[in-house]
């Protein structure tokens, strides 16, 4: 079957599926230290020696070839800025698009349609299996019914638990064990072969007496209580067969114990001479002990046979068949409703997950704008610092030129210099307004708990349904409907 929800799953799967491997820095953009790159640039130096040649002109307007050094410098750091801003900005970026709410919010629409339909297939599966097993109960329903009708009986069948049958067939088998021990002893005492000889000569007897009498009690006694007068008929020839059964046999047994004393070589004919002539006379009381123990395992096992089902012919066999089918059809709709159940909670709780996570996805948008606008600030913060650093660094330039000079310097001097600023392309295509996002978050919450509550009304539906079996097919006098 396939597994439910499956637009759910993965629903779920993609609002939980990590979209970044952002880190939060705290110094994106390092500042320069002016009087340590002063130094490696010598500025004083060559200030002190370009002053001395008068260097650059009093009438010059344009920076030497010093100050656009450190002017290049400095745009250079501009400039890796500007990349690493830019590095940050393309992170942000992809971590929005893969926030993707509009594509949650479809896929919740989506989901919301599925989902309902995989639980009214999981449903509709377990109706149509039920559908059989009701049936199959109905009509095993109707045979018991025509079968008492049939046969007038108004009682209960008197059938016994799989524990109970198990219990009584180990009871045969320890009958026939019981009486080849005990059988064995007995005759042992006449076979040449000693207690081996016994034990296999008690064997075969202990078959033919248990195993036959198990045999007759549970094909032919049986018919004795049938409503035919043939198969009453039948039942008698089994009591008579089963009498004679054992009688003769474990009266041929005791005459063979004599027979095997008294001669070592034609025991079985001595026997079959025995029983002709004078089947009663038994010489030894330990003959008519061995002769009553058969006797006694044998009647046991005719009680103990006919015990294991209900005694009329028939009656246990329809009887437990119903049983087993009412018993298979309510088990089966208890696991189908418990199926449902588990099924319904674990929507309900993918449900939650969901709710909780496009919260979760909401503040990292919130965090993420924010974390973008910080990155701009620093940026323009560092361009700030940085065109500070340049107008030190030309400061020391240009007052080491000047103390140097015996002409005035260049006008330009006097000028501050200013750096030209890049600024930040920033894509807001994919940004969301808190407020409008929430609205949306919240109208997603709804849909999903009227998902929620459709499932939980589909499964009582559900469930009303199944029930709607037992009066489809209703039993007769037989049982209740099922629970």
């Amino acid at each position: 079957m396939a597994k439910p929800f499956e637009a759910l799953n993965r629903l779920i799967d993609s609002v939980r599926e990590s979209n970044h491997d952002f880190r939060i820095t705290t110094d994106p953009f390092p500042p320069l230290d002016a009087e340590k790159l002063a130094k490696t640039m010598e500025l004083a130096k060559k200030g002190a020696e370009n002053g001395a040649e008068e260097k650059p002109a009093s009438s010059a307007q344009a920076l030497d070839e010093v100050e656009k050094t450190v002017a290049s410098r400095v745009e250079t750091e501009r400039d890796d800025s500007y990349q690493v801003l830019e590095d940050q900005l393309h992170t942000y970026a992809t971590r929005m698009q893969n926030l993707d709410f509009n594509g949650h919010f479809g896929r919740i629409r989506q989901a919301n349609i599925s989902s309902l339909t995989d639980f009214r297939g999981e449903v509709a599966g377990g109706r149509d299996e039920l559908f059989g097993l009701r049936r199959s109960l109905k009509e095993a329903d109707e045979e018991l019914t025509e079968f008492r009708k049939d046969n007038r009986l108004k009682r209960v069948a008197q059938t016994k638990s799989e524990m109970a049958t198990i219990i009584k067939w180990i009871v045969v088998l320890a009958l026939l064990v019981g009486e080849t021990v005990v059988n064995g002893i007995y005759l042992a005492q006449g076979s040449d072969q000693g207690l081996v000889g016994g034990v296999g000569l008690a064997f075969g007897f202990a078959i033919a007496n248990v195993c036959g009498t198990v045999l007759l009690a549970w094909v032919l006694i049986p018919n004795i209580v049938h409503r035919a007068l043939f198969r009453k008929l039948v039942g008698l020839i089994g009591i008579a067969a089963w009498l004679c059964l054992a009688l003769g046999l474990n009266l041929a047994m005791a005459h063979y114990r004599e027979a095997s004393a008294d001669t070592a070589s034609q025991i079985g004919t001595a026997v079959m001479t025995r029983l002709k002539t004078d089947p009663l006379f038994l010489k030894d009381i330990d003959s008519w002990i061995l002769f009553a123990t058969g006797f006694m395992f044998s009647a046991i096992a005719l009680f103990d046979v006919l015990s294991i089902r209900d005694i009329y012919p028939g009656y246990g066999g329809v009887h437990t068949r119903y049983v087993k089918a009412r018993q298979n059809y309510v088990d089966h709709k208890m696991e189908l409703i418990e199926e449902l159940k588990e099924i319904r909670d674990d929507h309900n709780t993918k449900v939650e997950t969901i709710i909780r996570d496009l919260a979760i996805r909401r503040r990292e948008c919130a965090s993420i704008i924010e974390s973008r606008a910080r990155i701009v600030r620093l940026f323009n913060e560092q361009q700030d610092r940085l065109e500070t650093c340049a107008r030190k660094l030309l400061t020391i330039y240009r007052e080491a030129n000047r103390q140097s000079r015996t002409k005035t310097a260049p006008k330009y001097f006097a000028q501050q210099f200013v750096l030209d600023r890049r600024k930040p392309i920033v894509d807001t295509s994919d940004d969301w307004n808190d407020k409008e996002l929430a609205a949306q978050i919240k109208g997603a919450e709804s849909e999903l708990a009227g998902q929620m509550q459709q499932i939980g009304q589909e499964f009582e539906s559900a469930v009303v349904a199944y029930h709607q079996l037992d009066d489809l097919f209703s039993e007769n006098i037989n049982g209740q409907k099922a629970a």
